[in-house]
C-alpha cells in the first residue's frame, strides 16, 4: 500500500484518467480528474468510509492518461467504463438499440422506422426513447402526407418505362402513385420538406400550408377535400398541443435533471426544439461507491450527448457544472426555462417510482433492503430499522385512558405483534405520565422474556412525550441502545432526544411515509380500543342499573341481542326467551319508567 501512496503523490496536476488495478491486473475502477495528483490521493486519506475503503483495499497499481481538458476527461473516462466494465462504477441501465426515423436517400424518399443506422447519406432522426413514440409520430406523418410505402427503385428510367402498376395505396388514397407518374418529384419533395420540419419540432410551415390548402378548396366550393384537410389540420395541431411545453422561442437546447437515492441515480433529458419537446429519455445509473449528484450528472450528460447525436450549444442544469466548456451552461431561476427544469425532474421522479414499483412487485426483499437502509441514512441511525414499534395515547376528556403499540417488521405492519395497554398507575388525563408507564411496562416485560428488542421507538408526540419514554428507557438501561424518535402532528417534524431543533423529512420520502404509517396506525388502533373499552363502560353501567340483573344476566343479553337499544325494542316474550319471564319484566319495566 505504501508503493501505491508513493506513485499517487507523484502524478501530475493535470486533468485526467485514472485506473485502479487490482492483484488480477483487472481495471476495478476508472475515474476523471480535473487535477489528477489531488483527486487521486484523495482516496488513501483516513476519513474513508464504507465501499471507498474496500476499494482502496484492492488497488494494486495505478495507471493514468493525462488529457487537455476535463471534459475530455470526462469523455474517455465514458468510452473507458463501456469498455472495461469496472467492478466499483457506476453501472449505466438500459443500453440497448434504440429506434430511429429514417428518409431514406432515393427517388421519392421513404420515412419509416429502423434500429440500423447506415451511412449512405440518409437522413436519421432520433434516436427515440421508446418505438411507441417513434410510431406515434411516423402515424401522424403518413396520415398527413401520401407518401410511398413500398421499396420499388422509382428512378426516372424505370417511371418512363412503365415499369410499374398502381398498388392498393394508391386506391385508398394514401399514396399519389408516384410509381407511375401520377405525382412529380418535385411535388413529393415538398411533402418531405415538411416532414423534415415536424420531425425537428417546427410545426409552422405544415400549419401554414394546411391553412391555405383548406382556403382554396373551401373557395372552389370544393368542400369534402376542404373538410379533409380540415382533419388534418387538427391533427396536426393536437399533436402540436401535446409536445409543446413552453415558450416556442425556446428552440434547440438540452435540458438535464437529476434525482437521486442511496442506491441508484436517476438522470432524465430533453431535448427542445420551438418550444416543443422532440424527445425525453430517462437513465437509471447504479451507485457503487459515494458518488455525488454533480458527478453522476457530469457523466450522464456526456453518455447522453453520445448516445443520441444531440450536441445543441446550450443546455440547462440544476446546478452548475465542470464540462462542456463550449457550450453555454444555464442554471435557470423562473420563468419557462425554470418549468422545463422543473418538468425534467418530474419525469425523473415518475422513472424512479415506476422503477420502485417494478421492483416492489418482482424481488419484495430487495425493496424492503433498500428502504431500510434509506431511513437509516435519513435518520442518522447506527442500525437499519428492521423492527419498529409505535406508541400513541388515547383517551377522551379524561375517561378511560388507554395506549397502543404498533410493531412494524421490514417497513411492513406485523398485526400479530400489536399490544394494548390499560394506563393504571395515571389518575387524569397526563399523556406525559401515560408515555413513560407504557413504554417501562413494554420494554420491561420484553427484557423479562428474552424477547427482541426494536432498533427503533417512534413516539406520536413532541419533545414532552419523547423525554418521558427517554426517562423510562433510562431505568430500565436501554438508552443509547435502542433509537427513539418523536414525530409531531403540526409540521410533522421529527425530534431527537436532548435536541431542541427538529429534523425536517422530504414530504414525499419514503422514510417519512414509513414514520406517517406507523404513527397513523397507532392511533387507530388506539382509538378502536378506546371506543370499545368506553361503549362496554357505557353499556355496562346502564344495565348494571336494573334491580334483579347480574354481571351474566347482562352477557347473556348483550350476545343475544347485541346493544342495549335491541334490548330496549325486544318483547317481553323475546327477553323471556333469553332471561325468563320474571327478568324480562324487570327489564321492560325499568326502561318504560325511564322513558
Amino acid at each position: 500500500m505504501n508503493s501505491i501512496l508513493q506513485k499517487s503523490k507523484t502524478l501530475p496536476k493535470s486533468p485526467g484518467v485514472y485506473q485502479f488495478i487490482d492483484n488480477q491486473g483487472n481495471i476495478i475502477y476508472v475515474g476523471k480528474a480535473k487535477n489528477l495528483k489531488k483527486r487521486v490521493s484523495s482516496y488513501f486519506t483516513k476519513n474513508q468510509t464504507g465501499k471507498t475503503k474496500i476499494l482502496v483495499s484492492k488497488i494494486n497499481d495505478i495507471k493514468h492518461i493525462v488529457v487537455e481538458t476535463e471534459t475530455d476527461a470526462l469523455l474517455l473516462e465514458n468510452t473507458l467504463i463501456k469498455k472495461h466494465q469496472p467492478k466499483y462504477n457506476v453501472i449505466m441501465k438500459d443500453d440497448k438499440t434504440y429506434p430511429w426515423i429514417c428518409i431514406k436517400k432515393e427517388h421519392f424518399p421513404r420515412v419509416f422506422l429502423t434500429r440500423n443506422v447506415i451511412k449512405d447519406g440518409s437522413e436519421y432522426y432520433g434516436p427515440y426513447p421508446s418505438v411507441k413514440t417513434a410510431r406515434t409520430l411516423l402515424d401522424l406523418i403518413h396520415h398527413l402526407y401520401p407518401i410511398r410505402s413500398c421499396k420499388l427503385n422509382l428512378s426516372p428510367e424505370k417511371i418512363k418505362k412503365n415499369t410499374y402498376e398502381v398498388c392498393l395505396d394508391y386506391h385508398i388514397g394514401i399514396c399519389k402513385a408516384p410509381c407511375v407518374g401520377f405525382q412529380d418529384e418535385k411535388d413529393y419533395e415538398k411533402s418531405i420538406a415538411h416532414i423534415r420540419n415536424i420531425i425537428k419540432g417546427n410545426f409552422k410551415n405544415s400549419l401554414n400550408y394546411f391553412e391555405q390548402q383548406m382556403q382554396k378548396y373551401a373557395e372552389q366550393l370544393e368542400f369534402e377535400k376542404a373538410q379533409e384537410i380540415k382533419e388534418k389540420l387538427e391533427s396536426l395541431k393536437n399533436y402540436q398541443a401535446r409536445s409543446t411545453v413552453v415558450n416556442p422561442k425556446i428552440n434547440n437546447v438540452e435540458v438535464y435533471n437529476i434525482v437521486s437515492d442511496e442506491t441508484a441515480a436517476y438522470v432524465n433529458f430533453l431535448q427542445v426544439g420551438h418550444g416543443s419537446i422532440v424527445r425525453s429519455h430517462t437513465l437509471e445509473i447504479k451507485k457503487k461507491l459515494h458518488e455525488t449528484d454533480k458527478e453522476i450528472l457530469e457523466l450522464a450528460i456526456v453518455e447522453m450527448r453520445q448516445r443520441f447525436q444531440v450536441f445543441t450549444h446550450e443546455i440547462y442544469v440544476p446546478f452548475p457544472i465542470d464540462i462542456l466548456k463550449d457550450v453555454k451552461k444555464t442554471t435557470p431561476l423562473k420563468g419557462d426555462k425554470k418549468r422545463l427544469l422543473e418538468l425534467s425532474k418530474r419525469n425523473a421522479i415518475y422513472f424512479r417510482l415506476e422503477k420502485i414499483k417494478q421492483l416492489q412487485l418482482t424481488d419484495p426483499e430487495k425493496h424492503s433492503n433498500r428502504i431500510m437502509k434509506q431511513m437509516k441514512t435519513d435518520l442518522r441511525l447506527s442500525a437499519e430499522p428492521r423492527h419498529i414499534e409505535c406508541f400513541d395515547n388515547s383517551n377522551i376528556q379524561g375517561t378511560n385512558p388507554v395506549a397502543a403499540c404498533v410493531v412494524f417488521k421490514n417497513g411492513k405492519p406485523s398485526k400479530k405483534d400489536y399490544r394494548h395497554f390499560h394506563i393504571k398507575t395515571v389518575e387524569g388525563p397526563n399523556d406525559f405520565a401515560s408515555m413513560e408507564e407504557i413504554i417501562y411496562r413494554r420494554y420491561k416485560r420484553l427484557l423479562e422474556n428474552k424477547q427482541p428488542l426494536p432498533q427503533l421507538i417512534i413516539i406520536d408526540g413532541g419533545k414532552g412525550q419523547l423525554s418521558s419514554a427517554v426517562k423510562s428507557l433510562k431505568k430500565l438501561g436501554l438508552y443509547g441502545k435502542i433509537s427513539v424518535i418523536g414525530i409531531a402532528k403540526r409540521l410533522e417534524e421529527i425530534y431527537y432526544p436532548n435536541d431542541s431543533i427538529p429534523l425536517y423529512l422530504d414530504k414525499k420520502s419514503e422514510t417519512l411515509k414509513i414514520i406517517q404509517r406507523a404513527r397513523d396506525e397507532a392511533h387507530r388502533f388506539g382509538i378502536t380500543f378506546h371506543r370499545k373499552k368506553r361503549m362496554h363502560h357505557t353499556l355496562q353501567t346502564e344495565l348494571e342499573q336494573i334491580s334483579g340483573i347480574g354481571p351474566k344476566t347482562i352477557i347473556n343479553l348483550l350476545k343475544k341481542f347485541k346493544s342495549v337499544k335491541k334490548i330496549k325494542e325486544a318483547s317481553i316474550e323475546d327477553l323471556a326467551q333469553v332471561v325468563g319471564t320474571h327478568k324480562a319484566n324487570l327489564i321492560k319495566k325499568y326502561f318504560s319508567e325511564k322513558k
